[in-house]
């Protein structure tokens, strides 16, 4: 193959005349084609045969046969690594499903959890506010329970029926010095716990507004006042119990002082009055808390309270006449007033105005009510277990024989009958009989009264 130009020119047109001698001599030996001139086009020549093309389509089919060849090479390429390529795509494709859905679930465990913490969050609201709600249900019940006893000290969760701001009169104390007041114990008070609606109030408002982050603050500020409440009412009942046992101690006391057998005069007391019925035992209730066992034991202090208040009523430790106390006569050996000599005084003659009062000393039954020589008109009162009083020189008498008296009732007047040299009036206490002096019971009462 060899590329010629087609627009050579031949030597021999230079020389025309040379031409046509050789040509008779010999002929010419053949030239090897020059080189086509630049910008002419190309020759392809092969196996004697020459194919003449332009420079734009020589260009073509060189440009063809390249993209071709690099197609071809590409194509080669692509197969060769075809599996490869595949094998990439394929992986990364995986890479990115496996981490779409690592994500979602890591997004729907976060879900989860935040669901199961808001489900927690509410069991543990409920829970507590139900705890809280039985809570209160217990201090209401304990609040009923303090009402059944005497002597409930008001406090910030119990108050008393009405709602006032004031208390109620206190009753009057016993003192044989200076009144007669009967010794009685107060009467009941109604005692309930504060409104429940102040705290639901607070509960309800928690439940539909407050954050979860507020729970926690909102719940301790409601446990903080249910602790107040339930130690004020435990304060209340330590108070009771206290009041009852220091009471009993001091009721023994008096009888201890006097000497009197106390079991004696109980059973006296018991027997006074209508009363009966079953006999059921005291137990305490099964499985109580410390509120319910304490609420036990002031139940049976009261009880024996009770019953020593009504034995101490037959005990005539009080004074017979209101007012400061003046005695123009003691217990004892005496001169008398009529003639002079010794003689022995069996009570004591407080000195008083004519028409003040008198009042029995201890509950009892009128033996005598009338005249009785040197007493004048004088009235004894029986006060059981051998106990009696004697009050002489009255102006009046306001009772009759056999009249049951309570302490501090009006049964005559002060006067100056009988052997008397003035308005007083002549007291005596007896046991079994015998003149004892009324001031070992007045002492007592004093002692009494003063804890």
């Amino acid at each position: 193959m060899s590329y010629r130009s087609s627009h050579h020119q031949d030597h021999s047109s230079h020389h025309p005349h040379d031409h046509a001698r050789s040509h008779a001599r010999r002929p010419a030996p053949l030239q090897p084609p020059r080189p086509p001139a630049a910008g002419s086009g190309y020759t392809i020549a092969h196996a004697g045969k020459q194919v003449r093309l332009g420079p734009v389509v020589f260009w073509i089919v060189v440009g063809t046969v390249i993209a071709m060849g690099t197609w071809s090479a590409a194509t080669a390429t692509y197969f060769a690594f075809r599996d490869d390529v595949l094998t990439r795509l394929i992986a990364r494709q995986a890479h990115m499903q496996y981490a779409y859905e690592d994500r979602i679930a890591e997004l729907r465990a976060r879900l989860d959890r935040t669901t199961s913490r808001q489900l927690l969050d509410q069991e543990q609201f409920d829970q507590k506010l139900d705890q809280i709600a039985r809570r209160q249900a217990v201090l209401e019940s304990r609040a009923g329970a303090l009402a059944n006893l005497p002597d409930v000290a008001v406090t910030g969760s119990i108050r008393p029926r009405g709602g006032g701001a004031s208390e109620p009169a206190a009753l009057p104390k016993p003192s044989p010095i200076s009144d007669t007041a009967t010794f009685v114990a107060p009467p009941d008070r109604e005692a309930r716990l504060e409104s429940r609606t102040a705290i639901a109030s607070a509960a309800k408002p928690a439940r539909l507004a407050a954050r979860p982050q507020g729970l926690d603050a909102t719940f301790g500020r409601l446990q903080a006042s249910l602790d107040q409440v339930e130690n004020r009412q435990a304060a209340t009942l330590n108070a009771i119990e206290d009041d009852y046992e220091t009471r009993i101690r001091r009721m023994r006391g008096v009888f201890a002082d006097l000497g009197l057998d106390l079991n004696q005069m109980e059973g006296a007391a018991a027997a006074r009055g209508g009363m009966g019925g079953p006999f059921v035992p005291v137990k305490p209730v099964k499985d109580a808390d410390n509120f319910e066992r304490q609420v036990y034991r002031i139940n049976v202090t009261r009880t024996q309270a009770d019953k020593l208040t009504r034995t101490l009523a037959l005990v005539p430790y009080r004074k017979p006449v209101l007012g400061e106390v003046e005695f123009s006569s003691g217990f004892g050996v005496r001169t008398d007033p009529f003639n002079g000599r010794p003689a022995m005084h069996t009570g004591l003659d407080f000195r008083a105005s004519t028409g003040d009062p008198v009042r029995a000393t201890a509950n009892g039954k009128v033996e005598s009510a009338g005249w009785s020589g040197g007493y004048g008109r004088m009235v004894e009162i029986d006060h059981g277990n051998g106990l009696s009083t004697r009050y002489g020189h009255l102006s009046e008498i306001n009772v009759k024989v056999g009249d049951t008296v309570k302490i501090g009732q009006i049964i005559g007047e002060v006067g100056s009958t009988g052997r008397s040299t003035g308005p007083h009036l002549h007291y005596e206490t007896r046991i079994d009989g015998e003149a004892v002096d009324p001031q070992k019971f007045l002492r007592a009462g004093v002692r009494f009264s003063s804890g």
